[in-house]
């Protein structure tokens, strides 16, 4: 059985490929399909947004489909920037003037107001047409200043408590224990053992 994941970042689909080992099916990106579309993400929810491109998507592949859309929310900033996280500091910003300008927005906010969360919500459309949406969040706060070279988005500002490092100073096995798209992914592992 085949199932696409609808995305072509090369990190989220090794971290969803290790999440779903094991499952008796081959795991397919999009560049892998060969599917090249740019479903406008316009939603004011993750949901939304993660619905709409796992819909698109399906009408081409005709396979099970499964789309997440992501982000950031920082209390501090009335949950911004969210949906909005990847386009945060403008179309085609890189990873370091995302966090770069998230940090000037917060330079006079004090530590133990820096509380923030990762939130992932995986769309999911099996052949017959089910859908459903699993959502997953990882606590955190942001730091001062960027800590670490793995990972990417946020990673290197995000710092986990319960590690006691940023996302960016984990190893994937750590952070998929414990990020919002390990526990939106192991929550979709769970619903396709009981569909399939």
């Amino acid at each position: 059985m085949e199932l696409l994941i609808a995305t072509n970042n090369k990190g989220k689909v090794k971290e969803i490929k290790e999440i779903l080992k094991g499952l008796d099916m081959e795991v397919f990106s999009l560049a892998d399909k060969g599917i090249d579309i740019d479903v406008e993400e316009d939603g004011k929810t993750f949901e939304e947004n993660s619905m709409k491109k796992a819909t698109e998507i399906f009408k081409i592949a005709n396979c099970i489909t499964v789309a997440d859309d992501s982000g950031l929310e920082v209390d501090a900033l009335g949950g911004a920037p969210g949906v909005y996280s990847a386009r945060y500091a403008g179309e085609g910003a890189s990873d370091e003037e995302k966090y770069t300008k998230l940090l000037n927005e917060l330079k006079d906010v004090p530590d133990d107001k820096r509380t923030a969360r990762f939130v992932s919500v995986v769309a999911v459309i099996l052949p017959d047409g089910t859908r459903t949406t699993l959502r997953g969040e990882c606590e955190g706060v942001i730091t001062r200043e960027p800590c670490g070279d793995g990972g990417f988005g946020y990673d290197p500002v995000f710092f986990v408590p319960q590690l006691n490092k940023t996302f960016s100073e984990v190893t994937l096995e750590e952070k998929n224990q414990i990020s919002h798209r390990g526990k939106a992914f192991r929550m979709l592992r769970e619903y396709l053992e009981k569909q399939i």
